[in-house]
């Protein structure tokens, strides 16, 4: 028995587009350019600012308001996400890897989420401010 050449071209397309659904969804959601970050957070509807890198990369500077949560802490800690009561998430961590991760995370959760662009690397190649904790924060 002969297949047509149309059905199985059709066959390999809807597998195709079932594998490129998910990369779709997160395309939808831009990234956040560093340089719009204090705008938008500055809005009464801004979002939670989160990084995810360790506690000792926050430690040496991260950004202003921003929350620390490690993205291999994060699925078990979602709840500290949903308490901030944010309407999305805006997530970044060194050069993005780990941000990607978290945001995979917080998407399977439901949470709206994106990333600063470029990451910490970014933000630091920019100039952009860095806040570190107060000698009290850090245990000094």
């Amino acid at each position: 028995m002969r297949r047509h050449p149309m059905l199985l071209s059709r066959a390999r397309q809807g597998l195709l587009l079932a594998c490129l659904l998910p990369i779709a969804a997160l395309a939808g959601r831009p990234d956040v350019s560093p340089a719009a970050v204090a705008e938008i957070t500055a809005r009464p509807d801004a979002p939670l600012l989160l990084d995810v890198r360790s506690p000792e990369e926050f430690a040496a500077g991260h950004v202003a308001g921003a929350v620390n949560i490690p993205h291999d802490q994060l699925a078990s800690r979602l709840a500290e996400v949903e308490a901030a009561d944010r309407p999305w998430v805006l997530v970044y961590c060194r050069s993005g890897k780990r941000a990607t991760s978290a945001e995979e995370v917080l998407a399977k959760a439901g949470v709206e989420v994106r990333q600063i662009e470029g990451s910490w690397l970014r933000w630091e190649a920019e100039g952009r401010p860095v806040a570190k904790p107060a000698a009290s924060e850090s245990g000094q």
